[in-house]
């Protein structure tokens, strides 16, 4: 390798799974080999890596379903990388499921579930003990 340069590159990244985002910086080595052929070699924190377009996960859920935005997009949307929830979900108190109370105007699932399979249920049963216990006595003309 003889020629080459350096440029320092941001990408940032959400990731979207999690809906996290984040940003990286990397410098990009510019190289041009003996044979006249341009070689990029990215580096993160001194370290050879893959280019950003190509595996890389997220760092919080480690998913692979990533979106980049063009470079310095999120200094010109801080609010993508707002502070972190002041309540995060660990700290929240675990409410017993006795004090929750199901309001009359919305049953909750249990009271819904036990209603979409029981009427047919019912329906069934009926109508067998209907033809085998109730029917025979009817004499048919």
């Amino acid at each position: 390798m003889r020629d080459g340069f350096e440029s320092r590159e941001s990408w940032p990244f959400e990731c979207l799974r999690c809906l996290y985002v984040w940003e990286e910086d990397y410098v990009v080595r510019h190289l041009t080999d003996d044979h006249g052929n341009d070689v990029e070699v990215w580096l993160s924190f001194g370290v050879p890596v893959q280019p950003p377009w190509s595996g890389l996960s997220c760092p919080e859920c480690g998913a692979f379903h990533l979106t980049s935005f063009p470079s310095g997009y999120l200094a010109r949307h801080p609010e993508l990388t707002a502070a972190p929830d002041p309540l995060p979900l660990a700290r929240v108190p675990a409410v017993p499921i006795k004090d929750i109370e199901l309001t009359a105007d919305r049953p909750g699932l249990p009271r819904r579930l036990l209603i979409a399979i029981g009427l047919p249920v019912v329906a069934f049963v009926g109508y067998e003990l209907y033809q085998y216990v109730l029917a025979p006595a009817v004499p048919h003309h």
